[in-house]
């Protein structure tokens, strides 16, 4: 049963990796796109300033090595994608405190993304991420294909969120407001 399963993810890998390129080679921009939600029981306020704290993300983001805020706007990634560490910077199109935090990569990984916090009430918020990022590799490509992104990044909110209530308060604040460009 459990080879039967590893076929199927295999032919189906196969099929998406081989549609995907069949895209490209027609001029099609095929970026993919992950969205996930969650609760923590911490009031708005706290949850945008923890998130902000650029260089803590390590600390709930297991497969980020290292951020560092290279000025208001630019920060500078180190990560493992697919098992292969990578760098890339990237700049903050817009930011409102207490509401949304946007980004896009300028160089390196493509990525780009944006967090919004919702005020459910006075000590619980919703914080939904969407990212857009483009597989490079055949592993990103098969990984991107087989739901790893997703599952990285519910496993990343889930750990932001035992971070922030654990702590019940933010290590820092960031601030700064960044009008959409």
């Amino acid at each position: 049963m459990l080879s039967r399963i590893a076929t199927v993810a295999a032919i189906a890998a196969g099929g998406y990796l081989i549609s995907r390129q069949m895209m490209r080679s027609r001029g099609s921009d095929m970026e993919s796109t992950v969205e996930e939600a969650i609760e923590v029981n911490v009031p708005l306020s706290t949850a945008y300033n923890q998130f902000t704290q650029f260089e803590d993300l390590p600390k709930f983001m297991d497969s980020v090595h290292e951020v560092k805020q290279l000025d208001d706007k630019r920060l500078h990634w180190r990560a493992s994608i697919a098992g292969k560490e990578k760098e890339w910077d990237a700049e903050i199109t817009e930011q409102i405190p207490d509401e949304r935090i946007a980004w896009r990569s300028i160089g390196g990984v493509h990525n780009a993304g944006v967090v919004t916090f919702h005020k459910i009430s006075e000590n619980k918020t919703r914080v939904m991420l969407q990212m857009d990022y483009d597989p490079m590799s055949v592993d990103e490509k098969i990984g991107d294909a087989l739901g790893f992104v997703k599952m990285q990044t519910k496993s990343n909110l889930k750990r932001f969120k035992e971070l922030v209530e654990s702590r019940g308060s933010e290590t820092g604040a960031w601030r700064g407001n960044i009008p959409r460009q």
